[in-house]
């Protein structure tokens, strides 16, 4: 099976507790022996812990996810809120070191924290890949003050699973594909394996799939007949086959485009949840339009506050022809809300748009006259949006004490810019 696989010396990065670590080199603290929790937001006592030390995670049990008011009240503990343009900044500044050693273009930034890169050809230059990548290492440490972990594989798929189901407990681990019997196929339960959520994981189950194993040596036409093209993905994943050119997305093609947000405060009438799910649908639409796509199902998701037992639900619908348009994705926002809405008050709302298509295929019906006006108009709005900013033109429910959007826009992955 491997014997005309490209054998390629990819790397994937990812530094230790990134924004903890980073939190504590700007207060001049020890990440690895302070116990440090970054808080979203140090004045709301429900706001959320968006990454912890190692010793705050040993000493305290204190994880991302907790909230504020769960950390224990002790001295020792040092909280800090988020500065994201400074951790974007040093995330840029990690790539511009990793610049240093390969080429532009052998560098796929993954997420703030992650980083994907090619070291084929660098033997000539630094030595054999362990050396190497030693060398960054040491260069994160001295300049940073920022432990990492690194793992390596002949494609992306697998230095990915190296870093998350070794490298991040040893440091460093280098996969083959003659590790995949010894490494990659005892995992279970599936969801470990990158790239399987939970509802694949179940439908597996169901199928008599437990492990990694179980999935390779599944027959690759019951896997395709059942999951389609992610079928026959799954099967050459669960060998460690991953034909991805660098900077390709590991799972290819995006199905859906979505939005959600943790409201600041709990919202306790229609009103007031919709003016924020017109501005969901509204960045939405805009999303996909620009991708010249249009959706056929609508998904609205509603958290209840804790204060009212939580719960919530999620539900979708289908529409006869894919829309990009806000109004249109709204109106069914707007009908699942009210047969699904219990009255109690949201903290949570989540809007996305699946079953994707090109937009071309939207037909210009005889009974909407005003579809292609309104398509026009849309890419007019998205252009200046473009060029000034997402808050130069918004909808009057922005202007409201329910709308986020304008509070929004002056975050940084929804956390304050300094």
């Amino acid at each position: 099976m491997y014997k005309n696989m490209p054998r390629r010396q990819i790397a994937c990065i990812d530094m230790r507790s990134f924004y903890a670590s980073c939190a504590a080199v700007d207060n001049g603290l020890d990440v690895m022996n302070t116990p440090i929790a970054v808080i979203g937001n140090l004045e709301r006592k429900g706001s959320i812990v968006l990454a912890a030390s190692p010793k705050m995670k040993k000493d305290f049990g204190v994880k991302t996810g907790t909230r504020l008011f769960e950390i224990p009240d002790h001295p020792s503990i040092v909280l800090i809120e988020p500065k994201m343009e400074f951790f974007v900044r040093i995330s840029m500044e990690i790539a511009r070191l990793l610049g240093e050693y390969v080429p532009k273009e052998a560098i796929h930034v993954y997420s703030i924290d992650e980083v994907f890169f090619d070291l084929k050809g660098t033997e000539h230059l630094w030595g054999p890949l362990e050396k190497t990548i030693q060398r960054i290492q040491d260069d994160l440490l001295e300049m940073f003050q920022l432990p990492s972990a690194v793992g390596a594989g002949p494609n992306m798929l697998m230095s990915k699973l190296a870093l998350d189901l070794e490298a991040k407990k040893t440091g460093f681990a280098k996969w083959g594909f003659e590790d995949v019997p010894t490494k990659l196929w005892p995992i279970s339960p599936l969801s470990e394996m990158w790239g399987i959520g939970s509802r694949t994981e179940r439908t597996l189950n169901s199928m008599g799939i437990f492990s990694v194993g179980d999935l390779a040596n599944t027959d690759l036409k019951t896997l395709e007949t059942k999951f389609g093209v992610l079928g026959n993905q799954l099967y050459h994943h669960a060998w460690g086959i991953d034909l991805s050119e660098m900077g390709a997305p590991l799972i290819e093609g995006q199905v859906s485009y979505g939005k959600g947000q943790i409201l600041f405060r709990d919202y306790k009438t229609k009103e007031e949840v919709m003016a924020v799910v017109l501005e969901m649908c509204e960045d939405i639409a805009r999303r996909a339009r620009e991708a010249g796509k249009a959706g056929r199902t609508i998904n609205l998701s509603i958290g209840y506050s804790k204060n009212a037992f939580g719960g919530g639900f999620s539900r979708s619908r289908s529409i006869e022809e894919g829309t990009n348009d806000t109004m249109k994705i709204y109106r069914v926002c707007n009908a699942l809300f009210d047969e699904f809405y219990d009255g109690r008050p949201t903290r949570q709302i989540t809007v996305s748009i699946s079953n994707l298509e090109d937009e071309t295929s939207m037909q210009l019906s005889l009974f909407e006259a005003n579809k292609w006006r309104n398509r026009k108009l849309g890419s007019a709005m998205d252009a200046i949006r473009s060029k000034y900013g997402s808050t130069a033109l918004l909808r009057a429910v922005s202007y409201t004490d329910a709308g986020t959007a304008r509070q929004r826009d002056k975050l940084i992955g929804g956390h304050k810019a300094e």
